[in-house]
């Protein structure tokens, strides 16, 4: 079905496939498409001269076997039969060199879309706030990277391509057919109806096939993303259970076979069908034009070039049988694409945002509240989840359960959460430049989360943060990274050596540098004492260090950043007693001068803070230093007696 608008409007065409869901192919998707096809326009316009040369040579070949039988061999012409044995040899030469130019020319423009296409959503969701990776999987972002962008680049150097080609082939094949004889032409042409039929039935079950080798695909794809890397192993072997996950790949690699097998039947069948309905056409027009011949009415040559030009028009005829979901498919790709890019940045520079520089320090909160909301805009679209548990979602208490994707035999498992919707509430505080404040409170009291508002891995619900003055939203993002040097809970290292693990915080650094802040952390000695030193490799995610090395080079790494503030959230609480006391000296130099702010479990670093914030459900209850907050006897004296007991003697 075509619908269309005149002026302005758009237009869209609708075909359905054999189950019948509805496919969209609109104007606006279609001209943004052609966009990322526009810098390879003079490279397009190449390929299709070449497609027309290549098309144009094809056809010359039964003209040349029409001479000879009518003509050459009759005649006796010995000069007439060389110059078109010369010919049969120059034309599938001069074919094959413009093939391999065109070849090039598209893997040009496919391998460049496909480039485009991936720096852009890399970019895009490099800039998507931590709320959008909470939220969605690895595995599906690489699948938008590699498959989906792959799938793309096909529609504009394969799909597209293909059906120009065997569009311009079926025009200019027919086109020569009935400038030869129009009779035999129009018998060739009677057997497209039913070469559409067999190509719709059969190919309609090879595309649920194809449909079904792709999910089974993905599911063993899914297992051996979740069982091969570091974690997935370390569960699998803890839990002793190697050979059932060897048990379920084999069911999941079986399926994959299976379905293999059954496309390459029903692969065989569709191409006999389809050939015994060439062979039918080709058939009538040499049982026909035989007749023909015989009265006299044209020659031998004219048949055998007919039976050539068949060949040549059922082929294109074919594939343009089934463009549309061909088309279709590979516009999805696009969509899939788009859907990423144009998901709205939640933290991104303000028009008019201004550098920080000259940063003394001084932070403030200022009647700060934050909600942890999931905004579908922000989000991608929800996906087929193959092999898991259907409509899993979590909700708070109170919560309407409803059915899960629109099925009402299917109701939604719903897990409820304790959580608070509301992590921080009218938070007020101001930290002096140069101070040291230590944030204290039970676990989901919403430490972590305060201190993910500073870089602006969030922004408040309501409030603001200053920074000399300046609210976070006003100033660049890369300015405000530059004077915070954060260490996070879980210590993050690339696959890769010591060095460039620590080079991330300056790539200028040298090795002089590397060093002092190794020395700093107390880790340059242990560092030396590995066989490659400063090149060895830390393994995936750092596996292969105990937790304190990775917290002591991720420390080194952020004195090598130099920030003017510090965020170090229980940057301490992997490390057993002699490795902290290689580094409380080394944080006493690295804050010394710094605006720093520490969620801190051990005593040593709450006695050294100039203000201890105490933090329950999301508010700030007590303040103060260590001595002030034990003589008040709230809540910061109830977690002393419990988790600070066993270090009373260094009060």
């Amino acid at each position: 079905m075509f619908q269309g608008g005149g002026g302005g409007g758009w237009w869209v065409l609708v075909w359905g496939d054999d189950e019948g869901r509805k496919k969209r192919v609109t104007w606006p998707l279609l001209k943004r498409v052609l966009g990322y096809a526009r810098p390879y326009r003079w490279h397009i316009v190449l390929l299709l001269l070449t497609i027309l040369i290549t098309t144009g040579l094809g056809l010359l070949t039964p003209l040349i076997f029409r001479d000879l039988i009518d003509n050459a061999l009759p005649n006796g012409d010995a000069t007439r039969l060389n110059w078109l044995a010369l010919g049969l040899i120059a034309i599938p030469i001069v074919n094959g060199l413009i093939s391999v130019l065109q070849r090039k020319v598209n893997a040009t423009v496919g391998e460049g879309v496909i480039y485009d296409l991936r720096v852009v959503l890399f970019e895009h969701i490099q800039r998507m706030s931590i709320r959008f990776f909470t939220n969605t999987k690895t595995g599906e972002l690489m699948s938008r990277l590699n498959n989906d962008v792959v799938g793309a680049q096909r529609a504009i150097s394969s799909t597209i391509v293909s059906i120009i080609t065997n569009v311009i082939t079926v025009i200019a094949t027919l086109a020569v057919m009935l400038a030869l004889e129009w009779r035999l032409t129009i018998l060739g042409v009677l057997v497209l109806p039913f070469f559409i039929l067999a190509a719709r039935r059969l190919g309609g079950r090879l595309r649920e096939i194809a449909r079904q080798q792709m999910e089974t695909n993905a599911q063993m794809n899914a297992m051996m993303n979740e069982t091969l890397n570091i974690s997935g192993a370390l569960l699998v072997k803890l839990f002793g259970r190697t050979r059932a996950e060897v048990e379920r790949f084999e069911n999941r690699a079986g399926k994959v076979r299976d379905v293999g097998v059954l496309q390459a039947v029903w692969g065989s069948q569709f191409f006999m069908l389809i050939g015994l309905v060439s062979v039918v056409g080709t058939a009538l027009v040499f049982w026909v034009g035989g007749h023909l011949v015989l009265s006299g009415m044209f020659t031998i040559g004219t048949i055998v070039a007919f039976g050539s030009y068949l060949t040549q028009l059922y082929g294109p005829l074919q594939a343009l049988t089934n463009a549309p979901v061909d088309f279709a498919t590979s516009m999805v790709s696009f969509e899939r694409v788009f859907e990423v890019v144009d998901l709205p940045l939640e933290i991104d520079d303000q028009p008019g945002a201004i550098p920080l520089e000259n940063v003394r320090g001084e932070l403030v909160f200022d009647h700060v509240s934050f909600k942890y909301e999931v905004k579908p805009e922000t989000l991608l679209s929800d996906v087929e989840r193959l092999g898991r548990m259907d409509n899993v979602r979590a909700v708070f208490s109170g919560d309407e359960i409803k059915p899960g994707n629109g099925r009402p035999d299917k109701p939604a498992v719903v897990a409820y959460s304790q959580a608070r919707e509301q992590a921080l509430e009218d938070v007020s505080f101001t930290i002096q430049p140069g101070q040291l404040a230590a944030l204290v409170g039970p676990s989901g009291a919403g430490k972590t989360t305060l201190t993910y508002l500073i870089p602006r891995l969030y922004d408040p619900t309501a409030g603001r943060i200053l920074l000399d003055g300046h609210d976070l939203r006003t100033v660049t993002l890369d300015s405000l990274a530059a004077q915070i040097g954060m260490v996070t809970q879980e210590t993050h290292l690339f696959h890769d050596t010591i060095r460039t693990n620590l080079l991330y915080a300056r790539m200028d650094a040298t090795q002089a540098e590397l060093e002092a802040a190794c020395r700093a952390a107390n880790i340059h000695d242990f560092i030396m004492g590995l066989p490659d030193g400063y090149d060895t490799i830390v393994g995936e995610r750092g596996y292969r260090l105990s937790g304190g090395e990775k917290q002591r080079i991720a420390i080194a790494r952020v004195i090598l950043k130099n920030p003017r503030i510090l965020v170090l959230d229980e940057a301490t609480s992997h490390l057993d007693s002699q490795s902290e006391a290689l580094i409380q000296d080394a944080l006493k130099t690295v804050m010394a001068g710094r605006t720093s702010i520490v969620i801190a479990h051990r005593l040593s670093t709450i006695l050294a803070a100039d203000v201890i914030l105490v933090l329950d459900r999301g508010r700030i209850v007590e303040r103060g230093t260590h001595h002030e907050l034990l003589a008040q006897g709230g809540l910061y004296a109830q977690l002393y007696e419990t988790q600070f007991k066993g270090e009373r003697e260094m009060v």
